[in-house]
C-alpha cells in the first residue's frame, strides 16, 4: 500500500472514496463519530418493524454499481437492486392520482384525464429532460472541476449556456405545462437537491428522465444493505473503519495536511479527505487561521438547503393508496417554499411523502403491519422555529393531514419515532440541519460549488452534499469515487517523482 489517507466520515461519499483508493493501492482510514456507518442513513428496527431513517428514492444505479465495478467485483455479490414500476404514486388534494412510470403512454393517459394539453406536451418536456441529463453527464456530474481551466473554458461555457442556467425549473416547467398537478409532480424534482422548484436552475428538470426512464430502484433488505454492501467491500479491500471515534480538529502544519486529533489521540496522514459538510468541517474541525478562503464570514453567506422533519410509523394496518413510494400533495406547491425559504417555519400545508418498503418486500414489518417512513420537507434551522416546543405538535399534525387522505390510525402505531433537523445536526454536524449542504437556489450555488480541494490548506479533500457536484445519494457516491480517483493518481505520480 502507498501513502496514508484519513476520511472523515462513513457516509456514501466516504465508503466510496475509499473504496476506489484501496483499489488503486492506497492505505485508507475511515473514521466515524457515530456508532454505525452509514453517515445520515441509518437503520432502525424495532419491534419486528425495519426502517431506513435516511435515503430511500435510489436512482441511477450505474453510479453504485460503478463502486464495485472498479474494485474488479460484482454489485450482485454484495447488494441486490431491483426496480421499481410504476416509480412513484403521486396523490393530489382533489384525489387525482398519477403513478409515475417509465411507460410514456401510460403517462399521458394519466395525465390527460385532468389535462389533455399537458399530455400532449410531455413527450416534448421528456425529451429535454434527457438532453438535460445528458449536457450534466458530460460536462458536470461526471468530473472534478479543480482549476480555473476545468471551469473557465469555452467547452464549458457553451454547456452552461445549453442548460440555460438563469431560467428557473418552474419557467421551464410552464413552457410544457399548465396544470398545477403536472407543475408540482415535476416541480418537486428541486427538492431532491434541497431546493425550490421556483427558485433553482431548470438543469433539475432532468430528474424527469432519471426517475421515469433510468428508474427508481429498491434494495432488497433496505436501502441500508447499500451502506453494508459498500462496508464489506470497503474491509476486503483493506480499509480500516473505526466508529465511534469523532475528529476534533484537522491537523495543520506549515499549510498542510499533517493528520487529525480524535478524542482518542491524534492520527497522522498524508492527505485527509472530509467526508461531511464543508461548511461544518471548516466551522468545527479548522482553526481560523488556516481557512481565509472559508472564513465564518463567507460560511454565512451561504443559504443552506431545506432539512426533513421524518416520523417512523409502524402500524398493524395496511393502506391500499401506498405504493413503495407515495406523495401527497398539497392544494397549492408555492406556499411550502414560501414558508421554508421565507419564514424559516414549517409548512402549514405540506407535501408529505412516504416510503413503505414493506409493499415491495415481506419481512419489513409483521404481518399485515405496515413500516412507513414519512417525510416532510423543513427549514434549515434558525431561531424562527424552535423544535424543542414544536416537535409533538407539529408530529400530531402531520398524522392527522395523512389520516383526513384515508392513512388513519397511525397515532395508535406500535412504533412511532420522530426525528428532526436539530436531530439531523447532532449527528451528522451537518450545517444549520440541512439534508443536502448548501440548496441550489441560485445559478452560483448550483454551478460553483465549495471545490473538492481545498483552497487553504495542501492536502485537504471533500466529498458530500455541499461540494461538487451536489446532493442527493448516487451523486454523493459519485464525488467520492471522483476524489478517490484524483487523489490516487495524484499520490502515485508523487511517489514516481521521488
Amino acid at each position: 500500500m502507498r501513502g496514508n489517507v484519513i476520511i472523515i466520515g462513513a457516509g456514501f461519499g466516504g465508503l466510496s472514496c475509499a473504496i476506489r483508493l484501496a483499489s488503486q493501492g492506497v492505505q485508507a482510514t475511515i473514521l466515524e463519530r457515530q456508532q454505525h456507518v452509514g453517515g445520515k442513513l441509518q437503520q432502525i428496527e424495532r419491534d419486528g418493524y425495519h426502517f431506513d431513517r435516511g435515503p430511500s428514492t435510489i436512482t441511477m444505479p450505474s453510479t453504485f454499481r460503478s463502486v464495485f465495478d472498479h474494485a474488479g467485483v460484482a454489485m450482485e455479490d454484495y447488494v441486490q437492486l431491483y426496480e421499481l414500476e410504476p416509480r412513484t404514486r403521486n396523490i393530489f388534494a382533489d384525489g387525482t392520482v398519477v403513478d409515475l412510470s417509465g411507460n410514456r403512454g401510460w403517462m399521458k393517459e394519466q395525465i390527460a384525464a385532468y389535462s389533455p394539453e399537458d399530455a400532449a406536451r410531455y413527450d416534448a418536456f421528456m425529451d429535454e429532460s434527457a438532453a438535460l441529463y445528458a449536457e450534466a453527464n458530460r460536462h458536470f456530474l461526471g468530473k472534478l472541476l479543480l482549476s480555473p481551466s476545468d471551469k473557465y473554458n469555452l467547452q464549458m461555457l457553451r454547456s452552461l449556456l445549453r442548460v440555460r442556467p438563469t431560467v428557473k425549473l418552474d419557467k421551464l416547467l410552464r413552457s410544457y405545462f399548465q396544470h398545477p398537478h403536472t407543475l408540482a409532480m415535476f416541480g418537486r424534482y428541486a427538492t431532491y437537491v434541497g431546493s425550490s422548484p421556483y427558485q433553482s436552475p431548470s438543469i433539475f428538470a432532468m430528474m424527469g428522465h432519471v426517475e421515469a426512464e433510468v428508474g427508481i430502484y429498491g434494495v432488497k433488505g433496505g436501502t441500508y444493505q447499500l451502506i453494508e454492501g459498500m462496508t464489506r467491500l470497503a474491509r476486503e479491500k483493506g480499509v480500516q473503519i473505526i466508529t465511534g471515534t469523532e475528529v476534533r480538529q484537522i491537523v495543520v502544519r506549515n499549510g498542510k495536511v499533517a493528520g487529525v486529533d480524535t478524542d482518542q489521540g491524534f492520527r497522522e496522514a498524508d492527505q485527509v479527505v472530509a467526508n461531511g459538510d464543508v461548511l461544518s468541517v471548516n466551522r468545527l474541525l479548522l482553526a481560523p487561521e488556516h481557512r481565509k478562503e472559508m472564513s465564518d464570514a463567507r460560511i454565512r453567506k451561504y443559504e443552506p438547503s431545506i432539512s426533513g422533519f421524518v416520523t417512523l410509523a409502524g402500524v398493524r394496518r395496511q393502506y391500499d393508496a401506498l405504493l413503495h413510494h407515495t406523495v401527497f400533495f398539497p392544494e397549492r406547491y408555492e406556499p411550502e417554499f414560501d414558508h421554508i425559504f421565507g419564514d424559516r417555519k414549517m409548512p402549514d400545508d405540506p407535501t408529505i411523502y412516504i416510503c413503505y418498503s414493506g409493499y415491495s418486500e415481506a419481512g419489513m414489518a409483521p404481518a399485515g403491519a405496515s413500516n412507513l417512513f414519512i417525510l416532510v420537507n423543513a427549514p434549515y434551522l434558525s431561531d424562527s422555529w424552535n423544535w424543542d416546543q414544536q416537535t409533538e405538535r407539529y408530529g400530531a399534525f402531520v398524522l392527522g393531514q395523512l389520516a383526513g387522505r384515508g392513512i388513519t390510525g397511525l397515532n395508535q402505531s406500535d412504533v412511532l419515532i420522530r426525528y428532526t433537523p436539530r436531530d439531523i445536526e447532532r449527528d451528522t454536524l451537518a450545517h444549520q440541519g440541512s439534508i443536502y449542504g448548501i440548496s441550489s437556489n441560485s445559478v452560483k450555488q448550483t454551478f460553483m460549488r465549495p471545490g473538492n480541494r481545498s483552497k487553504d490548506i495542501q492536502g485537504l479533500w471533500y466529498v458530500g452534499g455541499t461540494t461538487h457536484p451536489g446532493g442527493g445519494t448516487p451523486i454523493v457516491t459519485l464525488s467520492g469515487q471522483l476524489v478517490g480517483e484524483q487523489l490516487a493518481s495524484e499520490m502515485e505520480i508523487s511517489l514516481l517523482c521521488r
